[in-house]
């Protein structure tokens, strides 16, 4: 065992250890949604009792396999287009001062250079490490200005992972160094930590058409979504709808800068470019954090 991965295994948060069956259970959910499986179905699948799955699911998710199968069904997103969430307008008038609304809890963000993003990233160093997170293995990327990248992978993915993040600066200086990452990744999973009064630093690296994208995810409330088309309507954009639905496949920060919270026109949940299984447990593990505040 390597020095590095000693150190992953012990950067553990309460709910780390218990992604992967999480996963499956909710693999089992996205496949057979339509045939709304049993709590005995999704035991059998992980291979738990009912009553395990029942505690562990609750705990990792804040409700249980049942509501979460409601919370993130294809029904449950058309249900929040028809109650207007692809007006990003609308949006914006929901939760602006409450719990849910991310951007103002606990996040300030910035563009890096545009010197920066034409060199490919040439002069910057970026740090970087490897983190257990609620979603499986989050790799997490700092510079000197704060948060630059967040990406996830599942055990044995994480050389993928880091080889696909720095394919986007490759110009960069690359330095493992978990003693500057963890911070990031303590905060980023813990709610309780999302405040105005000490904000998360994100520094965004990318176009100026990218930037005005990965903005207006920062102001999607969490437990809401929005459509690729609105979000082009709102950066003045109406007629860019695929080249939206490229920048948000692009967002470097995931989770942060809430690209999960995107859907297709006719309320899908779209593709993720970490999964589709963990955009379903994203958005599933958001809502019952809405649910409960």
């Amino acid at each position: 065992m390597n020095a590095r991965t000693a150190i992953l295994e012990r950067d553990v948060t309460p709910d780390g250890g218990d992604y992967e069956v999480v996963r499956r259970a909710i693999e089992k959910i996205s496949l057979d949604y339509r045939d709304q499986p049993s709590l005995e179905d999704l035991a059998s699948e992980v291979g738990d009792t009912p009553t395990g799955l029942q505690k562990l699911f609750t705990r990792w998710a804040g409700l249980s396999p049942k509501a979460f199968l409601q919370a993130v069904t294809l029904d449950h997103a058309r249900r929040l287009l028809d109650q207007g969430m692809p007006i990003l307008d609308a949006a914006y008038e929901v939760g602006m001062s409450g719990p849910g609304r991310l951007h103002d809890l606990f996040v300030t963000h910035e563009g890096m250079s545009p010197g920066h993003y034409k060199t490919r990233g040439q002069g910057l160093t970026i740090r970087w490490g490897q983190h257990i997170s609620p979603f499986g293995i989050a790799l997490v990327m700092v510079t000197d200005k704060g948060l630059c990248g967040l990406a996830f992978s599942d055990a044995g993915g994480e050389q993928a992972a880091f080889a696909d993040m720095s394919s986007r600066w490759p110009n960069a200086r690359y330095v493992e160094d978990m003693a500057a990452t963890q911070p990031y990744a303590a905060r980023i999973f813990d709610p309780s930590r999302w405040r105005a009064e000490e904000p998360l630093r994100v520094v965004l690296i990318g176009s100026d058409f990218q930037l005005r994208v990965w903005d207006a995810l920062l102001r999607i409330p969490m437990g809401h979504a929005c459509t690729y088309s609105a979000i082009a309507e709102r950066i003045g954009s109406p007629s860019a709808s695929r080249a939206v639905g490229a920048a948000v496949g692009a967002n470097p920060i995931s989770f942060v800068v809430p690209c999960h919270r995107a859907l297709g026109k006719s309320g899908a949940l779209t593709g993720y470019h970490w999964g589709l299984t963990r955009k379903r447990a994203i958005l599933g593990w958001e809502a019952g954090r809405v649910t409960g505040a």
